[in-house]
Order: C-alpha cells, then structure tokens, then sequence
C-alpha cells in the first residue's frame, strides 16, 4: 500500500510540472509544427531567379527569420503524391499519384498521435489536391486505420476533386484558429496545376498568390496566443519541374533531372538558429525525422537525417 502512494505522488508531482509524464520528457521549446508546401514549382522561378519577384514575401519577409536550404532536394520520385509521402513518413517510394494507394509506412501524424495520446483533430492534413487524404494512413498492417489525423482535402475528401488555394487558405486559418492542431501539414496546389495546363503567366501569377498564402498563415502563427513563441514551421516543395529544354520544359515534372530534383526549404522555430544560409545537402526526407526530434518520438525505416545544424544547441 505504501508503495502505490508513492507512485501516485511521483505521478501528481509529474502531472503538476509538466501536464504529463510525456510533457515532462520534452528538451525543445517546441510544441507545434506546420509544413506548408508550395506544389511543384521550379527552383528557376523561386530562389533561383535573384529578382525573387514570384516569392517577394518568402524571400524578404520570411526567410530573414529564420534558417534556409537553397539546395533542398528531393532524391526519390519527384511527383506529387511521392514527395508529400517521403516528407511524412520520412521514406521515398513509388507510390500511385491519383491517390488510390496509402503510403507503405506511418506518417509523422500516426506516430505523433500515438505518442501524445491526444485526440485526432490534434493532427491534421489541410489540402487544396482531394488525393493527399492518403498522408492520414498506411498499408503497414500494425498502424492501418490507426491514430489517423484529420483531413480537410479537395473539395470534400478524396475523390471529390480539387478546390482553389483560396479556400484552402481561408479553410486552415479557420482550422487553426478553432481546432488549434499540433500538427499541420497545408499544400497549396496551383503552381503545379497551373504548369500542367501549360499556362505560364498563371504558373508565375498562382506562385505570387500562394506566397502571399503562406505569409498569411506564418503571420498568424507568430501572433496567435497558442501558436507564438512555439512553434515550428517548414515551409518546402514537393518537386520542381523540367528545366527549359528538357522534355516538355515548365508543364511537367517526374524524372531525375536538376529541375525536378532541387527545391527549397526554410526552417523557422524556437529550437532554430535565424539568419542562417545552409549549404548542407539535405532533403525531403530529414523534415519529418527532424520532426519526430522535436516532438519525440521515433520515425522506423528512414533513412533521413536529423538536421542538427538548425538547432541553437548545437551552435
């Protein structure tokens, strides 16, 4: 009997401190992260072009702020539904792109969810493309159906079609703000689509656009009383595109080649070092094993990288 009191004070004691045994075991600052993902456009018309005229807001307002990767990579499979998955599940794979496949291995959701113990909506995947309902689950029999995440896909879940990015924009600012997840991923697809119907003024217009979309989001996420001073933001691509002379140039992407592979990515977050330029190779897959470090908890299979050089320990 004296032995179960004991326990329960060292308990209550935990509880008190830190709102959990789980709370209580967190080393960072951090404890919220949002990806925000501007689909499919080339490195030639964001970071690459030093006018920056298609991403004004990136380039002078944001990235001052905090950390970036002008040589961020994607080495695995460079569509859509591939570079959304490695950037979840910390895996590349071929994996069908209309969203008839779940991704072979748990996501950064699943394992998060597990890990806090928290309710769904605590996790969410926002998105203007219906087919990315599938980062919310997995084929491995021990986690399908399990810890899944909230969706707000396409028009209305998978197979419904695709939305604007205006209202995905409205649809997470309202998310945020009532739900309050933890754990965010939001892609904002017109860049891509745009470059597909071989469109190149509304290729660059819809990257303006979305460029304002993910100033919105970061700004509230620096003035919200939940989100301020605690929480992490990646702000990435999934691809890039074919470079001018090779296949079809701008209006498609999916092989090998400089313009498909080489994206960006910038780092921003209490645990992060600010006005830091890396010229580290990193890519798609470190995002969510540096993810799971902040949040703790253990990605199985990846062969991605903690990128330690973003954390102020460690400079």
């Amino acid at each position: 009997m004296g032995k179960i009191k004991a326990l329960l004070a060292i308990f209550l004691i935990a509880l008190m401190a830190g709102g959990s045994a789980w709370a209580a075991e967190k080393k960072y600052k951090t404890e919220n992260v949002v990806i925000l993902v501007m689909d499919g456009p080339r490195h030639t018309e964001t970071w690459g072009d030093p006018t920056h005229q298609y991403i004004p807001h990136l380039a002078n307002d944001i990235i001052p702020q905090g950390a970036f990767y002008p040589n961020f990579r994607n080495e695995g499979p460079t569509y859509t539904a591939a570079g959304h998955t490695a950037m979840t599940t910390g895996v590349y794979q071929r994996i069908d792109n209309t969203g008839l496949q779940f991704p072979k291995h748990p996501s950064i959701f699943q394992y998060w969810l597990k890990k806090s113990e928290k309710k769904r909506n605590a996790a969410y995947v926002i998105s203007s493309k219906d087919k990315l309902v599938i980062l919310t689950d997995c084929r491995k029999r021990s986690w399908k159906g399990q810890y899944r995440p909230y969706s707000d896909c396409g028009v209305n879940g998978l197979y419904t079609g695709y939305r604007s990015d205006r209202t995905t924009y409205q649809r997470s600012l309202q998310i945020l703000e009532k739900d309050k997840p933890n754990l965010v991923l939001i892609n904002f697809r017109q860049p891509d689509s745009w470059g597909h119907a071989g469109n190149w003024e509304k290729y660059l217009s819809s990257m303006k656009k979305t460029d304002q979309y993910i100033h919105g989001i970061f700004k509230f996420i620096q003035t919200n009383e939940h989100y301020k001073g605690k929480t992490t933001v990646f702000i990435t691509n999934d691809h890039g595109r074919h470079l001018d002379g090779r296949k079809d140039g701008f209006i498609s992407h999916g092989d090998n080649c400089e313009g498909c592979r080489r994206i960006i990515c910038f780092a921003y977050g209490p645990d992060f070092v600010s006005g830091k330029m890396f010229d580290e190779k990193r890519e798609l897959i470190d995002i969510p094993v540096t993810v799971a470090e902040l949040l703790g908890f253990q990605i199985e299979k990846s062969k991605g990288e903690v990128m330690k050089e973003l954390f102020i320990q460690n400079n």
